[in-house]
């Protein structure tokens, strides 16, 4: 496997800015950095379920944000969006 350098790594943001744009990076940087660190503290064994419903509201609109939705739009179901498509 060849060495990743300086180079590649720029392609490589040049072109998830360019899938991505630059007002949606930030989101994404802090959903990963959420991911990451759930990931670690799962792993570890910290954090047990009351700390899961601490910080919920926060994270559901840094999501939310991310996303690109509206504060406090609700995403539709999966049942709402089929009924939606389907002519009556």
């Amino acid at each position: 496997m060849p060495n990743i350098g300086p180079m590649e790594l720029i392609i490589v943001l040049v072109i998830v800015l360019l899938i991505f744009g630059p007002k949606r990076l930030p989101g994404l940087d802090r959903q990963l950095g959420s991911g990451m660190r759930e990931f670690k503290d799962s792993i570890s064994g910290k954090g047990g379920p009351d700390d899961e419903d601490a910080g919920e509201p926060a994270e559901r609109r840094q999501v939310e944000a991310a996303l690109g939705r509206p504060e406090g739009e609700q995403a539709p179901l999966e049942g709402d969006a089929a009924r939606e498509r389907s002519p009556r």
